[in-house]
């Protein structure tokens, strides 16, 4: 009998880290990607044997490896990236999710999408133009969206005579934007994707540089956090009931741990109820144990019969949100339908969904200008950044979007089609305020009664 590790038990152990990459129209994501997923052997035989069957039939001598993420038909004969496509590989060190998106200003709802749940975003930049609108306009979606780390991946060096000035200085206008808007952590890296010099390998061609290559600091970078360093959020998905003979009188609430640890003998609050009670014990697959933490799935079991659902988040009593039917967030509207005052949604927030009108859009972003205002614009149109005030039908247990990614975000939805149009990133919950008359008509037609 072995006592080794097999490899599928030590790939297990890795951690995963979650990433996406952006930057403007023709900055050469894909590419990078494919290069990544290339020199990193994480391409199947047969995937590369169709990328370069392709690349033949356009004349070209090497293999476009921008085609291993181009999937879509007009993605291909575009030469462009239109959707978010995401690609998992793993190498010795970590496991990697990552998403490829797009560089176009109309499809910065895309990027939206793929930077939303990343841990780390790489922003390329072409050595030849240097920051761009664009490239702005993505590291300020990075910075609103809390990515703790972003790389500046200055591409095309060999296009420039792999030039260390250039690089410095795109390195350093960069460096000071993103540290202006909030970035938190900046890592610049120089590269030729399309020759592979520093993204699995490092480059001959820039011996002036001494820090990691691409991948090299993407299997590095710190990841995760402990997970006892945020208060425990626990979203019940299902109350499970068996009522067997053998368990006549269990009832467990069934769920992801969002964020934190749970503990046996916890005092725990309800909400948006506010009932409280003590956490009697916690099954993990069906084994009881003393202790869960995020992101576990779980059954929570409760020392008391109270009346829980699914939609309703049950938090430590010491650290548990406060609950507001008045939420002021920052929302990207992803939906060619606009988003106006006056409007009924409903707002999906962790498992719990409400309804909801707007009552006030107070500015929208200009992501180009370093986040300055442009007050009360009137409606939000597809790929708009700003803030909305809304108020909700029942109370919400909100997190700032600051303290919890998880339970500060939420959707709002068409509720006559169930279409979703806006992503929100929830502020500071502040103190109920009185409807305006106006809103409080708006609520009292067609059953909005709030």
């Amino acid at each position: 009998m072995t006592t080794g590790t097999t490899a599928a038990e030590q790939l297990s152990a890795t951690s995963l880290l979650r990433f996406a990459t952006a930057g403007s129209v023709d900055d050469g994501k894909s590419t990078l990607v494919g290069r990544l997923l290339h020199d990193s052997k994480s391409v199947l035989a047969d995937q590369l044997e169709a990328v370069e069957l392709a690349s033949a039939r356009r004349g070209q001598d090497a293999p476009d490896l921008a085609l291993l993420t181009d999937g879509l038909r007009a993605e291909r004969e575009q030469g462009i990236t239109i959707d978010v496509a995401y690609r998992y590989f793993a190498t010795p060190r970590r496991r990697f999710i990552l998403a490829d998106t797009p560089g176009h200003v109309q499809y910065t709802r895309n990027m939206v999408t793929g930077a939303s749940t990343a841990e780390l975003t790489v922003v390329l930049v072409d050595a030849r133009n240097g920051v761009v609108e664009q490239t702005r306009r993505h590291a300020a979606v990075a910075a609103l969206l809390r990515v703790p780390h972003v790389v500046l991946a200055v591409n095309k060096m060999d296009l420039v005579d792999w030039s260390e000035p250039v690089f410095a200085a795109i390195a350093e206008e960069f460096t000071a934007y993103a540290a202006s808007i909030g970035v938190p952590e900046i890592t610049t890296i120089p590269i030729s994707a399309l020759a592979g010099d520093n993204v699995v390998t490092p480059s001959a061609n820039m011996d002036w540089y001494g820090g990691p290559t691409i991948l090299e600091h993407l299997e590095t970078v710190p990841v995760g956090s402990d997970p006892g360093a945020q208060p425990a959020r626990f979203p019940v998905q299902y109350v499970i009931r068996p009522q067997t003979a053998e368990h006549p009188d269990y009832r467990g609430y069934a769920g992801q741990i969002a964020s934190g640890v749970l503990r046996v003998g916890d005092p725990v609050t309800v909400l948006p109820s506010g009932l409280t009670s003590t956490i009697s014990g916690i099954d993990v697959l069906g084994t009881a144990v003393e202790v869960a933490w995020a992101p576990q799935s779980v059954t929570l079991l409760l020392s008391d019969d109270l009346d829980i659902s699914r939609g309703d988040l049950i938090a430590p009593s010491g650290t548990a949100p406060a609950t507001t039917r008045d939420v002021e967030a920052t929302v990207c509207h992803l939906h060619e339908r606009p988003l106006a005052v006056g409007v009924r949604v409903l707002l999906k927030h962790g498992t719990r969904t409400v309804k909801a009108i707007v009552q006030r859009l107070p500015y929208r972003i200009d992501l180009t200008r370093g986040l300055e205002h442009q007050d009360d614009p009137g409606e939000f149109g597809v790929n708009d950044i700003g803030t909305v005030v809304l108020r909700t039908s029942e109370p919400l247990p909100l997190d700032a979007y600051a303290d919890s990614r998880l339970t500060g975000s939420f959707l709002l939805i068409d509720p006559a089609d169930g279409t979703t149009l806006t992503a929100g990133m929830a502020g500071e919950a502040f103190a109920a305020r009185t409807a305006t008359a106006a809103a409080d008509a708006a609520g009292e037609d067609e059953g909005w009664d709030f």
